[in-house]
């Protein structure tokens, strides 16, 4: 990610300085920007708070806190962070790109703009914030023009009227993913979801989401049209799966492998998972749990191939959990991810076998 790049050359910047002034909170920096570079967002999100009782007026630690809190997907801690870093540093760049990304997370797009105007002042050089803020600027002027179609758990925003029939069958499909999915977990979201209807070219315009992509959810669920009024069950299918993120989302904000959340939301699209059992015949690749696991954590950045079959094999494991230990079991598994347990320690708490004898099964 560009933004945390970004952030990382700033403390190379000023890492000498840093030394000369405390040399122990400068290792701790410097440790803490290290496992964010390598993906370890709790032990960077520890090397902050020590260093950070030690200089709390260090504007580059609170930068690191709010980016480590961004990873780990506690909005509301990296918003806080990121809000102190410019309190003690206004020109602090990065920590205004990062809080515009949080604010965007979080759903104030309005707020996220205003960051990102503020930060293009103070840094015009930095072409891709500019056009990531052309981008939301579209946005809002395009959800700002929408009609909404509300119901009692999803809000459907659409851009004319001419799509209200296909809002109305949205929200008869949402209701019933709603209901249905709910009940296999054993849990509702308990605020409304938002469901944005757009074009083909707004979807990719706005979500940034690879050409293979039917949907997307990033706390509002969105999804193209693509004639979705002459293909019913493709609708229920794509908003079944959204539903799905969303609801994972509100059991565990954070530490959901990639595997077991597109797992549960492909597994819960239909009634069988046939589809996924010939997918993997016809790829004629072995593919295993630890290999989901280790390779990506987002499918969006395979190509469409092999998102195929990294979907259909999360399917088929989940749909084995879902046999073997239900889905009030996942929901559980999902809550202890999310309070910050580790996959594996979780899974043997909740699962009927370990998570190596599962994986292993599944080969």
């Amino acid at each position: 990610m560009r933004l945390l790049a970004r952030a990382l050359f700033v403390v190379c910047l000023s890492a000498t300085a840093a030394a000369q002034i405390d040399p122990r909170t400068a290792l701790l920096e410097r440790d803490g920007f290290a496992a964010i570079g390598a993906g370890d967002a709790r032990r960077a999100a520890e090397a902050f708070r020590t260093a950070l009782v030690a200089d709390p007026k260090n504007a580059r630690l609170h930068l690191g806190a709010g980016i480590a809190a961004y990873l780990q997907r506690r909005d509301a801690d990296a918003r806080a962070a990121l809000e102190r870093a410019l309190a003690i540093d206004p020109s602090l760049a990065p920590a205004r790109e990062m809080l515009g990304q949080v604010l965007r997370r979080q759903g104030d797009l309005a707020g996220a703009i205003r960051v990102y105007d503020a930060l293009i002042a103070l840094r015009p050089d930095w072409a891709d914030a500019a056009a990531t803020l052309d981008r939301w600027r579209r946005e809002l002027e395009l959800h700002d023009r929408m009609l909404q179609a509300v119901g009692n758990q999803f809000t459907v925003s659409f851009e004319g009227p001419e799509e209200g029939l296909l809002a109305s069958r949205a929200l008869d499909s949402l209701n019933r993913a709603y209901w249905r999915i709910g009940g296999v977990l054993g849990t509702y979201p308990s605020n409304p979801i938002a469901v944005v209807l757009y074009t083909n070219e707004q979807f990719r315009d706005i979500t940034r989401s690879p050409a293979w992509s039917a949907g997307a959810y990033d706390g509002t669920i969105r999804v193209p049209m693509r004639g979705a009024l002459d293909k019913p069950g493709e609708l229920d299918r794509v908003l079944a799966h959204e539903f799905t993120h969303a609801l994972v989302r509100t059991l565990a904000s954070r530490g959901v492998p990639a595997w077991l959340n597109e797992g549960l939301a492909t597994a819960l699209e239909g009634e069988n998972l046939s589809w996924a059992e010939a997918r993997l015949r016809e790829g004629g690749r072995a593919v295993t749990l630890k290999g989901l696991s280790a390779a990506t954590r987002s499918f969006g950045q395979l190509d469409s191939a092999d998102a195929q079959v990294a979907y259909a094999a999360s399917a088929i494991a989940v749909g084995r959990l879902l046999q073997e230990a239900g889905g009030v079991a996942i929901a559980n598994l999902l809550r202890d991810l999310g309070e910050g347990a580790e996959l594996e320690a979780a899974f043997d708490r909740r699962m009927p076998r370990s998570f190596g004898a599962f994986a292993e099964s599944l080969q």
